[in-house]
């Protein structure tokens, strides 16, 4: 479903991204991992069409996202490490907002909020105004636009940043779901305890390259992911 291809992205003189290549299969979480300033966010906001780079290609279910962005972006949900609101909005006004943009059936988006709404427990506060609402609360409110138009792709970065231990255990249900109804997940994430027992894949990058990627159990071999991850930090 995503194919990263030698993509590189310049700053400078500096390569945030240097040749990194890599495939998200369908019906897989794929984690990605690495220490802060290593590029996460960087591929993570060049596949989904937010930040151009320099060599390379990133295929969304075979199209081009340099190529074809809408087309892609019609695939696929993005959920930010912090949350890009429209703060002055009513939650039901911006997942609504969200939904015509993916032009989603009154029908259909009225089961899918009210289903992901009772999933997170926001179900009375969505008639309330997003300023109001806690870093943890926004996050939920992102998640339920990002899930509204049943993506088939979903990408977040470090989606349990914020999240309460319920909200987190809710998620991560939730994601299996998702992938059992044949649909896709890449994100982020620095907990790598729920990253080891919830990801089928796994890329580890380090200073902009792929230090290591593959099944989760050819990864860690006999030890934990956060031995392994260390390990190869400290490289």
């Amino acid at each position: 479903m995503i194919e990263i291809k030698n993509v590189v992205k310049l700053y400078g003189d500096k390569k945030a991204l240097n040749r990194v290549s890599f495939t998200v299969g369908k019906g897989e979480i794929f984690g990605f991992i690495g220490h802060n300033g290593a590029g996460k966010t960087t591929l993570i906001k060049a596949i989904c069409g937010i930040l151009d780079f320099d060599e390379g290609r990133i295929l969304i279910d075979g199209k081009s996202i340099k190529d074809d962005p809408i087309a892609c972006k019609k695939e696929m949900a993005y959920v930010p490490d912090a949350p890009e609101l429209y703060e002055d909005m009513k939650a039901i006004s911006f997942i609504n907002f969200v939904c015509d943009m993916y032009d989603v059936s009154a029908e259909a988006r009225g089961q899918n909020i009210e289903r992901f709404a009772k999933i997170f427990g926001m179900q009375d506060e969505l008639n309330n105004v997003i300023k109001s609402f806690s870093h943890g609360m926004k996050q939920k409110v992102a998640l339920i636009a990002a899930l509204a138009h049943n993506p088939k792709i979903l990408i977040m970065d470090e989606p349990f940043v914020g999240l309460d231990p319920k909200a987190i255990f809710d998620m991560k249900e939730l994601m299996k779901d998702i992938v059992k109804n044949g649909g896709t997940i890449f994100f982020s994430t620095h907990i790598l305890d729920v990253a080891e027992k919830l990801c089928d894949r796994v890329a580890i990058v380090k200073n902009g390259k792929i230090v290591k990627v593959g099944d989760m159990k050819e990864i860690r071999g006999d030890k934990s992911l956060e031995k392994v991850f260390l390990e190869l930090e400290a490289k």
